[in-house]
């Protein structure tokens, strides 16, 4: 098995680039194909992805990268880097449960770029941009059109937000993706954030590595590295882990930057085991920790894309116990209307008692495990470390927003 798919070579579909001009970020951003005639004067399209494109004008936007379009298999309908990239008919026809803001996060929107759900961390939409319009992506309400407007003053008035908010400890920098912003406004940006003394994390949820890997320089590096922020990429399959993709994670990963990836299950794209695993393991080569798997939201026209809930606990449980459980994501659903993240796993527990349990292994034998006779979990010292005031809160509201 190659461990890395081989540097793209962008010669047949791009002629006219240069070896450096396709290797610029900037040059892949100005020469996205987004519309028909542009993709069909490099690939040969399937009669259903021409409706797909014609179908889903006016309702989110199409885009790919020329880097990202190099990977695409020319022959192979199913090849799942196209079909996260070219629109299907399906997408334009959504079902009466499908919602247009599925995570429910517009009624938490205090200001325009920011959403409070949880009590302790906000999201902060730094963009409406993408470097490629996922077919699957969860925001398209905003990063559908144009229509959100996150210039340099919605971004002030975001970082002013959280430092008015003591109780967030955690930043989310999302969008649309953080990283199309030029060096010096995403360092100004995640340094403001930093600068508060009550924010302890930052993360910058970006799928640039995936989809023009060229822009994680380093002097990207080292404006995330000063700002001690986490990068969360997205890579739903093996064929996505390019050389240009490995240099980018071991760029950020040598600078000292985390990198953490969550992958979407997608419907005949990445449903398998096999997959799943092999993604994960390619990952942690890199030292990029697979983190989430996420099942497909209820956004409108997405039903073909989504799996059944029973696949997910099916590949997790094929992986526990057959690889590392750092190989082993947290499948997670987000509630539909903004219920939050809730995670879903096998269940290894056959029954429990007050003695003890009966567990069944990943190999179907039963063990017991018993309880033991003193229950007290009281902890004596926890108040001396903590003090009087470490006592443990009152359940917070999650009504954060306005």
């Amino acid at each position: 098995m190659r461990l890395f798919f081989p540097a793209t070579d962008h010669r047949q579909r791009f002629p006219e680039a240069t070896d450096a001009e396709f290797g610029d970020w900037r040059w892949q951003q100005r020469h996205v194909l987004d519309d028909e005639e542009k993709l069909s004067r490099r690939f040969s399209l399937a009669p259903e992805e021409r409706l797909g494109i014609a179908a889903t004008r006016g309702i989110f936007r199409f885009g790919i990268t020329p880097y990202y379009a190099a990977l695409m298999d020319q022959e192979h309908f199913w090849c799942p880097v196209r079909r996260q990239a070219i629109p299907l008919p399906q997408e334009a026809t959504a079902r009466a449960e499908e919602l247009v803001d599925p995570l429910g996060e517009d009624r938490h929107r205090p200001v325009p770029a920011i959403v409070h759900r949880y009590p302790d961390r906000v999201l902060l939409l730094a963009l409406d941009r993408c470097a490629v319009y996922c077919r699957h992506c969860t925001r398209r309400r905003l990063t559908g059109h144009g229509a959100a407007d996150f210039d340099r003053e919605a971004l002030d008035e975001a970082v002013a937000y959280v430092r008015a908010h003591p109780r967030v400890r955690d930043v989310l920098v999302s969008g649309g993706d953080p990283l199309l912003l030029s060096t010096e406004r995403l360092a100004r940006l995640v340094g403001d954030l930093r600068s508060i003394p009550h924010v302890e994390l930052i993360r910058v949820g970006t799928r640039v590595p995936v989809c023009n890997p060229f822009r994680v320089d380093d002097e990207l590096a080292r404006a995330l590295r000063r700002a001690e922020a986490f990068v969360v990429t997205h890579f739903n399959h093996p064929k996505e882990l390019t050389a240009e993709a490995k240099e980018a994670c071991e760029r950020l990963v040598d600078s000292g930057v985390p990198v953490e990836n969550q992958t979407v299950l997608l419907r005949r794209l990445n449903s398998s085991a096999r997959i799943i695993a092999d993604l994960n393991h390619r990952l942690l080569r890199l030292r990029v920790r697979p983190y989430y798997l996420h099942q497909g939201d209820l956004a409108q026209g997405l039903d073909h894309l989504r799996t059944p809930l029973s696949k997910g606990v099916e590949i997790l449980k094929a992986l526990r116990g057959h690889t590392s459980g750092l190989a082993v994501p947290h499948l997670a659903v987000d509630l539909p209307g903004g219920g939050g993240k809730v995670t879903l796993q096998p269940s290894y527990l056959v029954s429990q008692s007050d003695v003890g349990a009966r567990f069944r292994n990943y190999l179907g034998e039963t063990y017991d495990y018993p309880e033991p006779l003193d229950r007290d979990c009281s902890v004596p010292y926890e108040s001396v470390f903590y003090g009087e005031e470490g006592r443990e809160p009152e359940r917070p509201s999650l009504a954060c927003g306005p």
